[in-house]
């Protein structure tokens, strides 16, 4: 190996340097909440991640796996211990620790706020990494961890307090697809399949988006075996990712032995057998060197009696209800968003399908790179380059039906819009000045690629270098004459320039070495150059403009007053803190879903549901409280509650959400709306005033009390005793609370456990609520297929439910 000239050091140096500044933006441009607010938890679910991340710092691990969550999801509570992804929870912990026994004195608040810019440079290094890995170019790696540092498809997730498991779980996912790619570089780094297996233990600790994971390696790998790209790499290194992947999988309490049941995991499993399948009939070849007929036929045989027996286990099992049917969120992905038959799914906003225009919104110029990325990994194909391909495609796809997941294409769109702006430069460079560019191909490359051709030196070998750069060009060129040409897929070619016609190729040469070519050649690449650099100083600027607006905590924000004064809003938080100096400790609160978290969080008192939405019979009668006529309503609510909160701010109120509360609600009390699944009737006139059953609804009494004409809650139910500054929040005391009911939830006794002296004990209903909860209809989605007993009342509620969304709005 030749010594590297200054040259070569001064580029290598610039890189670095180019890296360390790409590593400083996107730690600073996550920083912009907390420079602007201070260290603050952000939205909604970072609250309940911050409760659990104080409760392990607390009481340890064993603790905070057999944590049974009384004060939630009220009265029956929440295993918490069993229902969380705790990867992000146990990282903090061990940084503050980590931290502390350093002696570097910082609050675990401060950790958790700072855990999504950290975590934000980490993914920005990992996906360089997987760039690199996947284009051969160390200059492609550099460009997409540039973009990556600061797209907005990533910041979106990521901001500094956004305590969510998508900031920690993205650089997981890099983490893992980078580990995969690399156990196929060449036939010696299939051990990388292990530390892809180890990295998929984290991505599934972190959040349960792993599922996308999983999948994504398992589609890679059978879409190689289907191109016939199948080797002993691909068997050894799928297999130690798959099963020590799974085997630290099923060890995480919230996830358990899902990967084998649920049918959204089984497929990797599929891959996996298939995988063993085609190594056994190879290994065959080798041992009796059979013929590629005979191995064909040994495929044949061993595959059809691997499908008799899975089928036969499949046969056995299914009428056991062991295969777990397609959770609604995933079958969301597969219609059209509000038609998965689930109300409460169909309520998130987050679960509306991306319009274009969102691409552009959070890619902004990666949408023109990108394609240029993807029709690059279209050609001189490898392994790593097909999971780019596949990874662009399924993302895409997912992305469309969901606009949350739009998280998933800020990688694959910074790795393509990376390939595409290092070629761009590279050749922009290369025009001006041969020397600007160096050879960045990794040095290992060429043991793979000479053992992938048929012959070794010959009529292919590259001729004998000269010195210096003639050296370097020629070793270049050795390395390209030794890889193999492959095969054209799908009738494209494996080089592009193959496309072409000779006399066009004999053309375009001429032109290329004539004085005018060379002269055009020259501006063009300037002028490249040029706008590339004012390019990237827009997408910079709308980048920073882009993180400025996610920045927002919306628990405190920014806002104009009508005279142009801007004041902060800090009304949700005053209540909360209210609630937190106001009242007793065992206090219960009864609001919307959406904001449990934050009253557990920071006002730390008893909630009736928050964004775990696990029980769908639970919330809807949460709905039925909020959309019952007040004295029906409050004959409820007394058992269950001290004090009903709702948010009265215009926007995103609770009267926006009012008709999603009666649409859950009447999904199973279906007195709320009778024979009308979308609650139509329930809501607002076109001339703004309210309909009959929401004028005489609770929520509306309490959001219009005082406030709109003569509306008043009833005084002898309900007893107004805070309302914020700008009239965001209002808080509502609720009298004549049955005591006989708080005095019954409170007594342990009245638990129900699993075993005696267990941690797991489901709170129950008071028995004056049992009348109630008896009407109550379990909510059965119609790809619940495991379920029986569905009647034809259910089957026509969908019917209803599904033909008045396809109708849109009345």
């Amino acid at each position: 190996m030749s010594s590297e000239g200054p040259n070569d050091v001064l580029w290598l140096a610039a890189k670095g340097l180019l890296l360390l500044y790409f590593c400083s933006s996107a730690y600073h441009i996550r920083c912009h909440a907390i420079n602007e607010y201070g260290p603050i938890i952000h939205e909604f679910d970072p609250w309940f991640n911050m409760r659990a991340t104080q409760y392990l710092a607390d009481n340890g691990w064993t603790e905070f796996f057999h944590w049974f969550d009384h004060r939630s999801w009220y009265p029956l509570g929440r295993p918490v211990g069993t229902t969380i992804y705790p990867g992000m929870q146990i990282t903090s912990v061990c940084i503050w620790k980590a931290l502390e026994w350093f002696g570097i004195s910082m609050s675990l608040n401060d950790v958790c706020v700072y855990i999504p810019t950290w975590f934000g440079v980490l993914a920005t290094l990992f996906l360089g990494l997987l760039t690199k890995e996947c284009s051969g170019s160390a200059n492609a790696g550099l460009a997409a961890a540039g973009v990556m540092s600061i797209i907005p498809a990533h910041i979106m997730r990521s901001v500094g307090g956004g305590y969510d498991n998508e900031s920690v779980a993205v650089t997981a996912m890099c983490s893992t697809f980078f580990f995969w790619v690399r156990s196929l570089r060449n036939e010696n780094s299939w051990l990388y399949g292990a530390a892809a297996g180890l990295a998929y233990i984290y991505m599934v600790a972190a959040w349960g988006g792993y599922v996308f994971v999983l999948n994504m390696v398992g589609v890679h790998t059978i879409f190689l075996v289907f191109l016939g790209r199948h080797s002993t790499k691909l068997h050894r290194a799928y297999t130690l990712f798959y099963i020590i992947g799974t085997a630290g999988a099923i060890q995480v309490p919230v996830v358990g032995w899902t990967p084998l049941k649920s049918l959204e995991q089984l497929g990797p499993f599929g891959v996996l057998i298939v995988l063993q399948v085609m190594e056994y009939c190879e290994i065959q070849r080798r041992k009796k060197d059979l013929t590629d007929q005979e191995v064909g036929v040994l495929r044949v045989k061993v595959a059809l009696g691997t499908l008799a027996a899975g089928a036969a286990a499949a046969f056995v099992l299914l009428p056991t209800g062991y295969f777990g049917p397609l959770s609604s969120r995933v079958r969301g992905l597969f219609v059209q968003h509000t038609k998965t038959g689930n109300p409460l799914v169909d309520s998130v906003a987050e679960h509306q399908p991306a319009r274009p225009e969102a691409y552009w919104h959070y890619l902004h110029y990666m949408c023109y790179f990108s394609p240029i990325g993807f029709l690059m990994c279209c050609f001189r194909r490898t392994d790593a380059k097909y999971f780019l391909v596949f990874y662009a495609v399924i993302a895409y796809f997912f992305s469309l039906k969901m606009v949350r997941l739009i998280i998933l294409t800020g990688p694959i769109a910074s790795a393509l819009g990376g390939m595409a702006i290092a070629a761009i430069v590279e050749g922009a460079l290369s025009q001006l000045n041969p020397k600007f560019v160096i050879a960045d191909e990794d040095e290992d490359e060429a043991p793979a690629a000479a053992s992938s051709s048929k012959g070794g030196s010959g009529k292919g070998a590259a001729p004998a270098a000269g010195k210096g750069g003639d050296k370097k060009a020629a070793g270049k060129a050795g390395v390209r004459s030794k890889r193999r040409a492959a095969p054209p897929v799908f009738g494209l070619p494996d080089d592009p320039l193959d496309l072409l016609p000779e006399e066009v190729k004999t053309e375009w040469s001429e032109l290329y070495a004539s004085p005018f070519g060379k002269t055009l050649r020259f501006a063009v690449s300037a002028f490249v150059l040029v706008a590339g650099f004012f390019a990237f100083r827009t997408f910079s600027a709308y980048s920073h403009q882009m993180a400025v607006g996610m920045s927002n905590p919306s628990i405190v924000f920014r806002a104009r007053l009508q005279n142009g004064q801007e004041v902060l809003i800090n009304d949700y938080l005053d209540a909360y803190h209210w609630l937190r100096n106001s009242t007793p400790y065992d206090s219960r609160v009864m609001a919307w879903w959406d904001y449990g978290y934050q009253i557990s969080g920071i006002a730390d008192r008893i909630t009736i549901a928050d964004g775990n939405t696990w029980n769908h019979e639970h919330i809807a009668t949460l709905g039925k409280c909020l959309t019952s006529e007040e004295s029906k309503a409050h004959a409820i609510v007394r058992h269950l509650a001290d004090y009903v909160l709702v948010w009265t701010g215009g926007g995103g109120d609770d009267l926006a959400k009012s008709p999603h509360m009666a649409r859950i609600g009447n999904s199973v009390y279906s007195d709320i709306c009778p024979d009308d699944p979308l609650c139509r009737h329930f809501g607002f006139n076109k001339d703004g005033s309210p309909t009959p059953t929401m004028a005489v609804s609770l929520l509306y009494k309490l959001h219009a009390h005082n406030q709109q004409g003569p509306v008043q809650v009833n005084s002898t139910l309900f007893k107004e005793v805070f309302t914020s500054r700008y009239n965001m929040v209002r808080i509502y005391k609720v009298r004549k609370v049955s005591k006989k009911s708080k005095k019954w939830l409170a007594d342990p006794a009245n638990r129900i456990c699993d075993a005696p002296g267990s941690w797991y004990c489901n709170g129950q209903y008071p028995p004056a609520m049992a009348k109630l909860i008896a009407k109550r209809k379990s909510f059965k989605q119609l790809e619940d297929f495991n379920k029986e007993g569905q009647t034809a009342q259910d089957l026509e509620y969908q019917r209803k439910y599904m033909q008045g969304m396809n109708q849109g709005p009345a």
